[in-house]
Formats: structure tokens, sequence, C-alpha cells
């Protein structure tokens, strides 16, 4: 049987970002998904703009992104029009 040792998390997207901040360890692979419920075009991107990623969230298929967890800190996440935002935590 295989374990993965990825850190997963699961953010909602309703209205705004639930949970709005998150915690991984460092050093230990980490990875987000985003599960849409809403039709809110301000909810309808995430931008990552420290990662340089942004990601359309009605696009179909899986809505998952990759956190570097190699430096402690934080990675601010906001929505497209910047009215939403949430934090990475990596410590």
């Amino acid at each position: 049987m295989f374990f993965s040792n990825k850190q997963k998390q699961t953010i909602v997207v309703d209205k705004g970002y639930e949970p709005s901040e998150i915690h991984f360890k460092q050093g230990k692979p980490a990875e987000i998904t985003f599960k849409v419920k809403t039709d809110n075009a301000c909810l309808r991107e995430v931008d990552f703009k420290s990662l340089d990623q942004k990601m359309d969230l009605f696009a179909p298929g899986k809505h998952q992104i990759a956190i570097p967890t190699d430096q402690k800190g934080e990675i601010p996440f906001v929505c497209g029009m910047d009215m939403f935002h949430g934090k990475i935590v990596v410590d």
C-alpha cells in the first residue's frame, strides 16, 4: 500500500475562502485543493502573486496548486478583484 507524505488541505470557495489561513510544516511537500461552491465572478480567479501563479476556479478539472515549503513564511493569495484574501503559513 502506498502512503503519501504530502500535506494536503482543501479550501472551500463560497462567500470567500474557508479556511482563509492554512498552515504547513516546512520541508514537507504541500498541496491545496480549491472546492468551488459559488458562481460569484469575483471569486472566479485565485492569484498567488508571490508564486506568480493564477488559477481560473471556474474552469473544468481539478483546482490544485503545489505550495513550496522550503522556507518559512507567509504566502498570500487573493481573488481576481483583490476583495477576498487568504494566506498559507509555512512554519
